[in-house]
């Protein structure tokens, strides 16, 4: 599969696919084309307690 830039061309391919923010990652997702499934970006590192 082709990597993409940015998912703004990714949202272009298939009139279904949508653009989701789940937990600091840019999801698009398409239910109709399962194969337009990418990510963009990592979640925040978690921040160690003290104490």
């Amino acid at each position: 599969m082709k990597v993409l830039s940015s998912l703004k061309q990714a949202k272009l391919r298939h009139r279904d696919c949508q653009i989701v923010k789940r937990r600091g990652r840019i999801y698009v997702i398409c239910k109709t084309e399962p194969r337009f499934k990418c990510v963009q970006g990592r979640p925040k590192p978690k921040r160690k307690h003290k104490g």
